[in-house]
């Protein structure tokens, strides 16, 4: 068993781009054109693990998640680097970065364009 890829409906595929690919760093694969909607793939290139983005040709006015999603977590080698980068593209913290003891590494929050909680933890290399 080998998991695959999570998915997430998004409203503006463009900013969804922006927030996976230039700020975290995924890359975008395959696109896929379904009969109502399009997929477009975006994959971590060091574990192969995918979002699966769906962009309906009839968007709602707005998405709501359920309330059993959590977060996606991502790890990242420095959040100074990070945060740098969000100033450039317009991003703010949900949760400031801040040291949690009982993993010993520092954790933050911010929110994709649809919503969707992001859990940045810090490489402690």
């Amino acid at each position: 068993m080998q998991f695959l890829h999570s998915m997430i409906r998004v409203k503006n595929e463009d900013e969804a781009i922006k927030f996976y690919c230039d700020l975290l760093g995924l890359k975008k694969g395959k696109r896929i054109r379904l009969e109502d909607c399009y997929l477009q793939y975006l994959t971590d290139e060091k574990t192969g693990v995918e979002i699966e983005l769906t962009i309906n040709d009839e968007t709602p006015e707005k998405y709501e998640n359920g309330n059993s999603f959590g977060h996606f977590a991502f790890l990242c080698e420095n959040l100074e680097e990070i945060n740098e980068k969000m100033e450039k593209l317009g991003y703010k913290w949900e949760v400031e970065p801040f040291y949690m003891k009982e993993v010993n590494t520092r954790i933050s929050f911010l929110l994709d364009p649809d919503g969707n909680s992001i859990e940045l933890i810090e490489s402690n290399q």
